[in-house]
């Protein structure tokens, strides 16, 4: 098979692939049904869970595709790539490999980077019974982000704004306003919500169903799309603000491990994170998470992609011309449809599958 084979052109296929890559190779399945939620033809969603390795294993490598619904397509066809070059083979002796695919099958179906609840899921890992996160910074920035029309003077009115905004304060305080996340505004950007979403309580299920007792070290790769060079894999440290933590991320992945809270990545700092569910583990567990991160097209487009998918969503018609032309974009930004990008992807995913695997043998 080739490696542009690995890969799909909508959540069903990409799920039917998966499906079949992990049957070839015999692995254990488990299916999650999200009950929230049909896909857009009235389909049913589900998170796949895909494992081999023994049940009392002593080591885990655990990746995750969909976190981000529209980025999943990358992830997707990463683990399908993991299964059919048997890339498990080369794993230490007591090692099992979870494979969760499509974590927000939502978003992934729908062409949506959020869940059915508009919640990012990577802001949703939050302490519920404490006070939330503010972020004052985005209650300025909102209204622009979302206009009340598309296009028209509305529209230039916002960009413009947001211009003067980017002028005065600068083009990576706006990212850090706009993405590090919110708790306030239902309808807006990188929304973390008031509660954990369906993909949150089953990602938390996962773990504790398919992580072994007898588990002493996990390594965590999940994969996303959206920020950085075109086709660069960008392997960001997500996990605790403990330099010991991250120096192991470092020791496992590479130098080239970049971290949000020093300002070394692409990525703004953000809270409530997927990892955060790693701190629910036994402590005689050692956890070393990190995203992967590929570039797709430059960062302006990508937010705008975004902008025009919530302003769709919240004020829009999914099925007009125009619904037809933001729903394009925000495909184009989280996945670039060429031989050459994700030959890229899964080259730099294959490569990390092998570092992690070191990493669980010392």
């Amino acid at each position: 098979m080739t490696v542009e084979s690995y890969f799909s052109a909508t959540y069903s296929e990409a799920r039917q692939k998966f499906v079949a890559a992990a049957e070839a190779a015999k692995a254990a399945f488990t299916v999650y049904e999200n009950p929230n939620a049909k896909g857009p033809n009235g389909e049913v969603l589900t998170t796949d869970v895909a494992c081999i390795g023994p049940d009392n294993a002593e080591r885990v490598y655990l990746t995750i595709s969909g976190t981000h619904g529209a980025e999943g397509f990358c992830g997707s066809g990463s683990q399908i790539g993991h299964f059919r070059d048997r890339l498990f083979d080369a794993m230490p002796p007591n090692t099992k490999a979870i494979m969760i695919h499509a974590i927000n099958p939502y978003g992934f179906a729908w062409l949506r980077r959020v869940t059915e609840d508009n919640v990012d899921l990577n802001r949703n890992f939050q302490d519920f019974s404490k006070p939330l996160p503010q972020n004052k910074a985005y209650e300025e920035v909102h209204d622009w982000l979302i206009p009340s029309h598309w296009e028209g003077q509305g529209r230039a009115s916002a960009d413009q704004a947001i211009l003067e905004y980017q002028q005065k304060y600068g083009v990576f305080a706006f990212q850090a306003a706009m993405s590090g996340g919110q708790y306030s505004r239902p309808d807006g950007l990188f929304f973390g919500g008031q509660k954990p979403t369906w993909s949150n309580d089953t990602f938390r299920r996962i773990l504790r169903e398919h992580v072994p007792s007898t588990a002493r070290k996990l390594v965590s790769i999940d994969f996303h799309t959206g920020l950085g060079p075109m086709g660069y894999g960008e392997p960001i440290y997500v996990g605790p603000e403990d330099k010991g933590y991250y120096d192991r991320a470092k020791a496992i992945f590479g130098t080239e491990v970049t971290n949000p809270n020093d300002g070394s990545s692409s990525s703004a700092r953000v809270t409530g994170t997927v990892p955060e569910a790693f701190l629910a583990l036994p402590k005689s567990i050692e956890v070393t998470a990190i995203a992967l991160e590929y570039g797709t097209q430059p960062w302006q487009q990508v937010t705008e992609a975004l902008r025009g998918d919530h302003w769709l969503h919240a004020r829009g018609d999914v099925n007009s011309p125009l619904g037809k032309q933001l729903k394009q974009k925000i495909r184009d930004a989280f996945y670039t449809d060429t031989p050459a990008w994700k030959a890229a992807v899964y080259g730099r995913a294959a490569d990390f599958a092998l570092r992690a695997f070191r990493g669980l043998a010392d």
